[in-house]
């Protein structure tokens, strides 16, 4: 017998409400002092997250639809950024 549970939350990215396994659904650290990502700024550069940030946040959802836009978006810009490893720990 599998272990398929599912829940019910909101997407960070469109703030959509969808369906997902939690074991399976990719996330999004987010700190909800800041309601962004340890590591970065109100205007989007990259810092390394504080210990305390990082401590406090949260894993937050990401609908199906966003994580393909936000794949094809990097894709088409070029930017070559990896997001393997999160938070960063140094610029």
């Amino acid at each position: 017998m599998s272990e398929h549970r599912e829940t019910t939350g909101r997407c960070y990215a469109c703030k959509r409400t969808f369906s997902f396994d939690p074991k399976e659904v990719t996330t999004l650290l987010i700190d909800p002092e800041t309601h962004m990502p340890p590591g970065i700024t109100v205007l989007g550069s990259l810092r390394p997250a504080k210990p305390e940030a990082v401590a406090r946040s949260a894993d937050e959802p990401i609908c199906p639809d966003c994580v393909t836009k936000a794949k094809q978006y990097s894709e088409e810009s070029g930017s070559g950024r990896s997001w393997d490893s999160w938070p960063p720990s140094s610029n």
